[in-house]
């Protein structure tokens, strides 16, 4: 019997070591390889796992973020189906990392 794999989308985690803290970032580096996606696609690409993904899209990911596909793509053994809450969602579980340390740092504004 052969091994069922999953994988883990790691966008959002390269975006962050990358300085691109918002999807607003991402989206004008996709209009320039020719990629419109609306405001909404573009934040569920970031913060959802995509299930159908273009091949133009993908690679102007890989371009964007100067990584390889296996830096962006994660391929994992298949875990058995877990019951998600009915509050959680599609929303980070336990194993996803989301953006970690990588998060911006507040602003200090220093009267002179």
């Amino acid at each position: 019997m052969t091994a069922k794999l999953d994988y883990r989308w790691h966008l959002r985690e390269l975006m962050a070591t990358r300085g691109m803290f918002s999807t607003t970032d991402l989206r004008p580096l996709l209009a320039e390889r020719g990629i419109d996606l609306s405001p909404s696609q573009t934040y569920r690409l970031v913060v959802e796992r995509p299930e159908r993904l273009s091949l133009k899209t993908l690679m102007a990911l890989l371009d964007i973020l100067g990584c390889a596909m296996d830096e962006l793509i994660e391929p994992v053994p298949a875990a058995g189906r877990r019951r998600q809450a009915a509050a959680g969602g599609d929303g980070p579980s336990g194993d996803d990392p989301g953006i970690g340390d990588f998060r911006p740092r507040r602003a200090r504004i220093v009267r002179e």
